[in-house]
């Protein structure tokens, strides 16, 4: 646990962290160690502290041809120490794709490398929702995500799997989670939350929002609620375009704030905005990231939130519509937000804050003020007490054996049978044909193969990709018929024809098949023909365990539907309803 610092103590360690040549600080009459710091700074230092970005490589000098060209081609220099030199960056963000993820201690020795070279101790953060979203893989410990902890309805179950993921985050030196998602999945049909969502419910989700920003912060890592004020009723991906929101002002209090509300409540430390459209907050037309009335007038001053907001990337394609990549920041930080998140131009968006400041367009006093707030969560983070982490106690801390077995528990009661017809197998299969959607990064049938196997079956594995053509459909329709049982995986199969041809395919061979939903819930109205399906919520290898065990009877299902289930072409309809969730006894 860290250790709790006096004003005093902080005031001396923020001030060695400065300008080594500044004198020391003393306490002023306003005894405030984020003030002090902020009246330290220059303008330039300031408006770096309000960004976070990406930078590609391994260690944060890297020398590897590939990360320096591609570090060159975005940002124009060579590694990330050269960006936070240049830039004053106040946090970094990692992904897989920019090379910052191979293991536990490559990110624990780059996480110290940012801190060595940051003049202010850095936000380190990433996207760790688990799930479908995890930007660190195993060993760190997996979970099944949001949608799976909705349907287990368990408080408990979901902050203590906040609470071992902030410890183990820590301890690889990541600091900022941006989790959990705190947005109410009404919408069947949302192309970009889905099963990153708790539950459509308002209430469970705010139940289980509350409890892993707890965790998380319990865990030494600033839990961060997205998307304000809620993507969960889009049907466009604001990746790609911009989501406008039909709902009233009365349905947003009633479906979208609630979770909103309870992370507040519970002294969140960040909240991330939506580039979504939500005339009924704001008539002008601007994305919520960019709008006055929705960051200030909504989250600042109704909702009473003064922690730090941050912007969603501004990147994505909702926020660059209306107005050009010098303006966006810009006109967040006029909103009310606090930290700008992987601009597409760093340099375009840096320079444009600085123009703006010296033109008149945003004072200082305006910048401070953000500034506060970021400096404030780094030190409640304990960051200016100790900002490094010892790579030598990952092997304590990250993946261990209770983790895993705690992971596999809270797991176990997610799992939820939502039509069955032979299950549980009262006779083990002597031989098992997995099949359906899987990657080379996700290979779901190898993982349902291999839970089979140990139950001393015979197990075969295609895995056919998201869309299959007829061909790859023949050939898992040979493999079915060669089997005893036929387990076949879908994700997002109401997307694509080819998986929803490969169950009908599968079905129509009359020999026994479960299906399995590994992502979202909602499949099984797109082939209403398939007698035994159970959904997941999540591909992980604990998710895929936890189904083979309802499969075998080694354990009973308990999960409940934390979503409708509409029927196919008519979402007023429900095909399985809200709680809805078969066991037996045992």
């Amino acid at each position: 646990m860290r250790k709790i610092l006096n004003r005093r103590q902080v005031l001396v360690g923020v001030s060695a962290l400065l300008v080594a040549s500044a004198p020391a600080v003393t306490a002023s009459a306003t005894g405030d160690v984020v003030a002090d710091a902020v009246r330290r700074m220059s303008l330039e230092e300031k408006v770096g502290q309000l960004f976070v970005t990406y930078a590609y490589g391994a260690t944060v000098d890297t020398a590897d041809p590939a990360s320096v060209a591609a570090n060159r081609r975005q940002h124009g220099v060579d590694n990330a120490e050269q960006l936070i030199g240049k830039y004053h960056l106040g946090g970094i963000i990692y992904f897989a794709w920019s090379g910052n993820t191979a293991d536990p201690a490559q990110v624990a020795a780059l996480s110290n490398g940012i801190q060595r070279v940051s003049s202010i101790p850095a936000l380190v953060s990433t996207d760790q929702e688990y799930g479908v979203v995890s930007r660190i893989g195993e060993p760190v410990t997996p979970f099944p995500g949001n949608m799976a902890l909705g349907a287990a309805r368990d408080p408990e179950a979901a902050g203590e799997a906040a609470l071992i993921a902030g410890r183990e985050l820590r301890a690889m030196g990541v600091n900022q989670d941006f989790a959990p998602v705190a947005d109410v999945n009404v919408n069947a049909l949302n192309p970009v939350i889905g099963v990153r969502s708790f539950a459509e419910d308002p209430e469970l989700t705010a139940r289980l929002v509350e409890a892993q920003v707890r965790g998380y912060e319990r865990g030494g890592v600033s839990a961060t609620a997205k998307h304000f004020p809620g993507h969960g009723d889009t049907a466009v991906d604001s990746h790609t375009g911009l989501p406008v929101i039909g709902h009233s002002r009365e349905d947003w209090e009633r479906l979208d704030a609630p979770p909103f509300r309870r992370a507040i409540a519970a002294g969140i430390d960040s909240i991330m905005t939506a580039h979504i459209v939500v005339p009924a907050l704001d008539p002008a037309g601007d994305p919520a990231t960019l709008s006055r009335p929705i960051i200030t007038g909504i989250l600042r001053d109704r909702l009473g939130y003064d922690g730090v907001v941050v912007t969603d990337s501004l990147g994505m394609a909702g926020v660059r519509q209306k107005y050009g990549d010098d303006r966006v920041p810009v006109l967040a930080l006029k909103a009310g937000v606090d930290q700008l998140l992987m601009p597409p131009n760093i340099d375009l968006a840096f320079n444009a804050v600085l123009a703006a400041v010296r033109g008149g367009e945003l004072t200082e006093r305006r910048i401070d003020q953000s500034v506060r707030r970021i400096l404030r969560m780094k030190a409640e983070r304990g960051l200016f007490d100790d900002r490094f982490v010892d790579p030598a106690k990952l092997p304590e801390v990250v993946g261990t054996t209770p983790n895993k077995q705690a992971a596999q528990r809270i797991t176990d009661r997610t799992t939820t049978l939502v039509r069955n017809e032979i299950l549980p197998l009262r006779t083990p299969p002597a031989s098992v044909f997995t099949t359906g959607w899987g990657t080379t990064a996700d290979p779901v049938p190898q993982r349902l193969a291999t839970a089979v196997s140990r139950r001393a079956a015979t197990a075969n594995a295609l895995a056919t990709g998201a869309n299959p053509n007829q061909a790859t459909i023949d050939r898992a329709v040979a493999g079915a018929n060669a089997a005893d049982l036929t387990i076949v995986a879908t994700n997002k199969a109401w997307t694509d024809v080819g998986q929803q041809n490969l169950v009908k395919a599968l079905l129509a061979t009359g020999k026994p098949v479960v299906v399995i939903a590994v992502r979202d819930p909602y499949d099984i109205a797109y082939f209403p023909e398939a007698r035994t399906y159970l959904a997941t919520y999540s591909y992980t290898e604990v998710s895929m365990e936890s189904a083979v065990r309802v499969l075998y009877g080694e354990h009973a299902p308990v999960g409940k539907l934390p979503v409708t289930i509409p029927v196919a072409g008519d979402p007023s309809t429900a095909l399985h309803p809200f709680g809805h969730g078969l066991t037996w006894e045992g």
